[in-house]
């Protein structure tokens, strides 16, 4: 257990409380993606009881693998579904929700903006709503990201700025975090929102990704691609910390003075893609592998980086990993991971 820390003066506790989650439902939407498979088991380590609104069998998602799907109740459906997911929430007696569930892959928003907007906005709003009219949850924790800022001429992104998504990923993020806020302020709804960077770690199985796909590169002794020109500055938040932020946030939304708001996360040191890769490469010890710059990427924001003063000073928070254990920790999950599949996974980072 992480022991207290002086932060501004004052004593805060930067480890969860178990006794909060003890016999807590609670909701999680979105729990075969990256975050959701650590922070499931996060929660069913504190003693929840978590019911996962599961959309489709991920037989190789972490939560499936790690055996933390098999201690959930698991409902299946689509949060569209407003109507199932109001009747989970009275069966159940929800008491806590986390709404992650979204279409979280740039290029695939690109090429498929409908489902992506549908997914992202048309889930965020049914999900609110049936909040709303159930009445149940005392806390609501919805993951927006720094992508709903767009591209703001001050940089690090503070919440503050104004939310002005352009391409289409960006947009479903923009609009997905106004509507959270606007069930905050309209109807009181005992919400926060998440704002936090990219997130890596072990058990991201979407290849495409700069983290994974280098690391992959990396384990089957290729080159690594990167599709932009290596330049672009972005936060790298590693999961457990983010699983950390998560539960800090949600146990402490019922402060008068957390409630309704928004909250960067970040380890406030951008990278470049290029400088992230040289540290997944090195990290996997192979650093003599030279990446590929292909400048092939489109429609992405040039930098982004988020202040998270806001949740240091008020909300105790802050990364518990440097950057380099992350990574060896990611490193090594994807080490066993393929190793037990026994084929090289071959992708474009």
């Amino acid at each position: 257990m992480v022991p207290p820390e002086q932060i501004d003066g004052a004593v805060v506790r930067l480890s969860p409380s178990a006794g909060f989650w003890r016999e807590r439902p609670v909701l999680v939407t979105g729990a075969t993606g990256l975050l959701g498979s650590w922070l499931v088991p996060e929660l069913l380590d504190l003693g929840a009881r978590v019911v996962i609104l599961v959309r489709d069998v991920v037989p190789d998602a972490l939560l499936a693998t790690s055996g933390a799907a098999a201690r959930c109740t698991t409902v299946f459906g689509d949060v569209r579904d407003g109507a199932l997911v109001e009747r989970v929430l009275a069966e159940y007696e929800v008491d806590a929700v986390f709404h992650l569930a979204a279409q979280t892959i740039v290029e695939h928003a690109q090429r498929d903006p409908r489902n992506t907007l549908r997914s992202n906005v048309e889930g965020t709003w049914e999900v609110l709503d049936a909040c709303r009219r159930s009445g149940r949850a005392t806390r609501v924790v919805v993951a927006s990201s720094d992508k709903a800022y767009g591209d703001q001429p001050a940089l690090p992104y503070t919440e503050t700025q104004p939310l002005e998504g352009r391409h289409p990923y960006d947009v479903s993020k923009s609009c997905a975090d106004l509507i959270a806020q606007a069930y905050a302020v309209s109807y009181g709804l005992p919400l926060v929102v998440t704002r936090c960077g990219n997130l890596y770690g072990g058990g991201d199985l979407n290849f495409n990704r700069l983290v994974p796909g280098v690391v992959a590169a990396a384990l089957d002794g290729r080159r690594p691609v990167l599709r932009s020109d290596g330049a672009p500055l972005r936060d790298y938040l590693y999961v457990e910390d983010a699983v950390s932020a998560y539960v800090a946030l949600a146990e402490q939304a019922d402060r008068p003075s957390v409630v309704g708001r928004a909250w960067n996360f970040s380890t406030e040191a951008p990278l470049s893609a290029l400088a992230m890769t040289r540290a997944i490469l090195d990290a996997a010890g192979r650093p003599e592998l030279e990446p590929l710059i292909e400048g092939s990427a489109r429609h992405e924001i040039r930098d982004q980086w988020l202040s998270a003063a806001a949740a240091r000073g008020e909300l105790g928070w802050r990364p518990r990993f440097e950057l380099r254990d992350a990574l060896v920790r990611t490193v090594g999950w994807y080490r066993d991971y393929l190793s037990e599949r026994r084929r090289p996974i071959r992708s474009a980072a």
